[in-house]
């Protein structure tokens, strides 16, 4: 019994930390409607700056100096977050928001090797919390006394910030911008002001989070990624855009984080993400939250609507695929491995814009179905002793029946919610991956998956897949013009007029998952073939944000634009690792600036610059 008190209020004192992480993440939702990757960054840069301040004033002022570094180093983090807002966000406000998203990937980038060049590679323990560095006895066990001040702690920040927000005219403003921030603006408040200091406020709750740990653990590189799952889970239950819901959220986590791994050692890992996808499946908008929030329309710029290339385009691309077919004749080994990862990737890409921008539905866990199809081609050649034909034939079998599984439950949300639910869905897999090691061999991975003899050569195995996925991308062209590609638009542009002419939406969107999920199947067999080996990692949440990546940068609206962000941006990134240790903050501040230059993506802007060069009277 004294085991399990500690443990509870161990789980107590956690879930402060957590608390602040995440109302600050619901903060910057709720009013400027971006799902701010970068959070977790500033999470991290609150516990290195309350490292580096603790260390340098403790000298000087003893004791109080620990205690003085905590909210300075918040107050820090807030003022980078507030300009972060100013220097980027602000410049985005009228794109698509997944381009504010992907602006925020980029801003990890960059503050991950801010941190790398600042403060090394190395793990960095904080000093002890003077008076509560010692312990209590409870129940015959020990309790640190500086998770007591935690436990007092995350109360005292939600008192204060139901006060701001229900007893002061800036809290007032900030909840009407979250009902309706257009009615706000249009009534003359400064609404650039106003989401500057939410950033503000949003950020400086990540750095106080992240610095309140340093007592606790060592502030690292991986902290920031360690978070934002976690945070995202918090936020998405408690309810986007509220405040007690985090609160509620945070101490179900935590609680489930401390006893997890004693009732439920098997599923422990992914136990967080089990109770987001039922909540989301029975509650939709969380605990506390608000649908409408997650509801709510797209904003920014209207896209241009897709439609058949020209026959010069068309003869364009013949002329690419030819100079593609010949390009085992003028390289290396080096470059036609890299050719032949960015083939499989812009497939990969490709099968996620068609759920994204022509079905609207986002996905964070695309990788899921990368996984499905790379496991179920390694596993049919290490168990079953299958030729690589079959096993590639059985690879979008499997990531299409996992897709159908999945999106069975996904299709009934919309917006940020079916895009949570996508990720839950991603890690329920990874975490089976990871664990069922007798089967997938778990963190070990699968190795020893190469094709067949005749396919061995790596020019061949390129002719290969360059084959099979310029029949997939002519494929999924063609479905996107056909019928169902037409009343899958229907029902993305409205569904209700859709349904009104006799269309089944949510048949569409389901069906246009499972095809997702069968092209991106078919990449993830050529990736196990290409890497001779599985790994989890094939379906973490990396591998979904690179494709993120990859299809923002070219265009949602476009069919070539997955394919140019592939090249784009796998390419790029397989030079610079070989040349720089600083290659994420290069690749970072790159998709920063084009973010802000071309915020319908690289392909989406030209086609947008062609279209009005046209218009334009002689």
């Amino acid at each position: 019994m004294d085991f399990v008190v500690v443990q509870f209020l161990t789980g107590l004192a956690s879930a402060s930390s957590l608390f602040l992480v995440a109302s600050g993440l619901s903060i910057i939702f709720g009013v400027t409607r971006i799902v701010n990757f970068a959070h977790g960054s500033f999470y991290m840069l609150g516990a290195y700056l309350a490292y580096t301040l603790s260390t340098e004033l403790m000298p000087l002022l003893g004791g109080i100096g620990f205690w003085l570094a905590l909210p300075l180093a918040a107050a820090i983090v807030g003022l980078i977050g507030g300009l972060a807002e100013v220097l980027v966000l602000r410049r985005l406000y009228r794109s698509h928001e997944l381009f504010q998203l992907l602006a925020t990937f980029g801003l990890v980038l960059v503050i991950d090797d801010a941190a790398l060049a600042i403060w090394g590679p190395q793990d960095l323990l904080g000093p002890r919390a003077p008076g509560a560095d010692g312990a209590i006895p409870i129940l015959g066990s020990q309790l640190p006394e500086y998770d007591l001040v935690l436990i007092v702690l995350g109360p005292l920040v939600l008192a204060g910030l139901w006060l701001l927000f229900h007893r002061t005219r800036w809290g007032v403003l900030v909840r009407a911008a979250t009902q309706d921030r257009d009615m706000v603006g249009a009534l003359g408040v400064d609404q650039k002001l106003l989401f500057s200091s939410v950033l503000l406020l949003g950020s400086a709750l990540a750095g106080l989070g992240g610095a309140l740990q340093i007592p606790r653990d060592a502030a690292n590189l991986g902290m920031d990624l360690n978070i934002i799952a976690e945070a995202f889970v918090v936020t998405v239950v408690g309810g986007m855009g509220s405040i007690a819901g985090p609160f509620l959220a945070a101490l179900i986590v935590a609680e489930l984080n401390a006893f997890g791994i004693l009732i439920f050692p098997q599923i422990s890992i992914v136990l967080l993400f089990l109770v987001m996808a039922v909540v989301l499946v029975l509650r939709p908008q969380g605990l506390l939250g608000r649908k409408e929030l997650a509801e709510s329309a797209t904003h920014g710029a209207p896209e241009t609507p897709l439609a058949p290339e020209s026959r010069r385009l068309a003869a364009a691309g013949l002329l690419l695929l030819a100079a593609l077919a010949a390009l085992p004749a003028f390289v290396g080994g080096y470059v036609l491995g890299v050719a032949t990862e960015i083939l499989i990737f812009a497939l990969f890409a490709a099968s996620l814009q068609f759920i994204m921008g022509v079905g609207g539905m986002i996905s964070f866990g695309h990788a899921a179905y990368l996984g499905l199809g790379a496991y179920a081609a390694a596993l049919s050649v290490q168990h079953l002793d299958w030729p690589m034909e079959a096993a590639l034939a059985l690879a979008p079998l499997a990531g299409g029946l996992g897709a159908l599984l999945f999106g069975w439950f996904c299709v009934r949300l919309s917006g940020v919610y079916l895009a949570m639910l996508t990720l839950a869905f991603a890690q329920i897999a990874w975490s089976v991956a990871f664990q069922w090691t007798p089967v997938t061999g778990g963190d070990n991975g699968l190795l020893g998956i190469w094709p067949s003899a005749w396919a061995s050569d790596p020019a061949a195995f390129y002719w290969l897949t360059l084959a099979l996925i310029a029949l997939a991308v002519l494929l999924l062209r063609r479905i996107v013009f056909a019928p169902f590609g037409y009343a899958l638009r229907a029902a993305r542009d409205s569904a209700k007029r859709a349904e009104a002419i006799g269309i089944d939406t949510r048949r569409q969107r389901w069906l246009a998952f499972a095809l997702a999920g069968v092209f991106a199947g078919l990449s993830g067999g050529l990736y196990a073939f290409f890497k001779g080996s599985v790994f989890p990692q094939v379906m973490a949440i990396p591998m979904s944000v690179d494709a993120l990546v990859m299809v923002l940068l070219g265009g949602v609206q476009t069919l070539a634009g997955p394919l140019l962000g592939a090249a784009l941006y796998d390419g790029v990134k397989a030079e610079l690792v070989t040349r720089t240790d600083y290659w994420r903050a290069i690749i970072g501040l790159g998709i920063v600036l084009l973010c802000i230059a071309f915020p319908r993506g690289l392909i989406g802007n030209l086609q947008a610059w062609w279209a009005e060069r046209r218009e334009r009277p002689a």
